[in-house]
């Protein structure tokens, strides 16, 4: 099933609602829980929503989103609610048209996650489920062999604040490379244009770009991000849900996480099939379909997956100072709500996913 049927939603329309972010913000930061009565703000159950409108990215990190709309997984779970999927091509974006209420769902970055968590002082969203571990690379030109080596150069990521773009700061700073490299940043077509032209000379990004930058225009892979994290586990792609509409309709959101489910379980079975669902959503929202041997290089970088990595979150968050991003790491606890998610693994016979105490505050 072609997600040309449902009807798409521009972002650039999404993105005026994001005006409402800045009162958000402010009400939220003028008063603590402590001085709120939380039984008269808890939102009443309303039963299955009218619509669900999702946000997801044209990336291989995102296949599970891909696959679950591209098989109609998420609609048959959904049922009578009707599905409205968007297209970002990057987290804040996406985290403005979230907090701005005109998005009820989104995969996302883990970098933008936590910034729509942090912004709306842990009231706006909540982390229900993992979708992509692994799948973000350092690549660049064959003569750079060193960290050192980029000194005086321009590595380019997705996004001002986006996930690639903490990981690569985070990693500069740890290099003692802050301030001697140019870091810009570019969306992913136009950084595999710029490497082409010689005008960057290395990108941190996201499958399957960094897979299309080593075999389409000549670049070679420095740093692979799993080799940073413990078992090589990372949440790349997670799945938030404004806090508003998990209240209101939590039917609707154990229904859409079915259909990730059905996703992975789909993914993971047949990831030949799984390769071509991914590439032919990936043809019709960008208008090209990836080489095989690119689509195959991306799908062995990523381990497409319901459990988010939540115990990394912690970290996460510090990493944002460490990238000189935020001032102080912000506050992740209460973050995860993963009892819906438990619910329908539970239901389909399989474990539980650890929320590694990040669902209390």
């Amino acid at each position: 099933m072609s997600i040309s049927r449902f009807r798409f939603a521009r972002p650039t329309r999404l993105l005026a609602a994001s005006a409402a972010v800045l009162s958000l913000v402010a009400v939220t930061a003028g008063c603590s829980r402590a001085d709120r009565d939380e039984s008269s703000v808890a939102a009443t159950d309303k039963g299955p929503a009218t619509e669900l409108r999702l946000g997801y990215f044209p990336n291989v990190t995102h296949a599970a989103a891909l696959v679950g709309l591209g098989n109609g997984l998420f609609g048959k779970e959904l049922g009578t609610t009707k599905l409205v999927p968007t297209k970002f091509n990057a987290g804040p974006e996406a985290v403005g048209a979230l907090l701005g209420g005109s998005l009820d769902a989104s995969f996302i970055g883990s970098g933008p996650a936590i910034n729509a968590y942090a912004k709306s002082n842990g009231e706006a969203v909540r982390l229900v489920a993992g979708a992509t571990s692994g799948g973000a690379q350092l690549v660049v030109r064959p003569t750079i062999s060193k960290p050192e080596d980029l000194a005086g150069k321009t590595v380019v990521t997705p996004q001002l604040g986006n996930t690639q773009d903490v990981s690569l700061k985070k990693w500069l700073a740890e290099k003692n490379l802050t301030g001697k490299v140019k870091v810009t940043n570019l969306e992913n077509a136009a950084t595999l244009d710029a490497f082409q032209k010689g005008d960057v000379d290395a990108a941190w990004l996201p499958e399957p770009w960094s897979s299309r930058l080593v075999l389409d225009a000549g670049a070679k892979v420095l740093l692979d991000e799993a080799e940073l994290w413990p078992d090589g586990k990372f949440p790349t792609t997670v799945l938030i849900v404004r806090t508003q509409f998990l209240q209101e309709h939590p039917e609707s959101v154990r229904q859409l996480l079915a259909g990730l489910v059905a996703a992975i379980d789909f993914s993971n079975a047949d990831k030949a099939a799984a390769k071509t669902v991914v590439n032919d959503q990936l043809k019709e929202l960008t208008g090209k379909a990836l080489k095989p041997a690119v689509i195959d290089r991306a799908f062995g970088k990523i381990e497409i997956t319901a459990d988010p990595v939540a115990a990394q979150f912690p970290q996460l968050a510090k990493d944002q100072v460490t990238a000189a991003i935020a001032k102080e790491a912000p506050d992740v606890s209460g973050f995860a709500d993963l009892g819906p998610l438990n619910d329908v693994l539970s239901k389909a016979g399989k474990p539980a996913v650890d929320a590694a105490g990040l669902d209390k505050k």
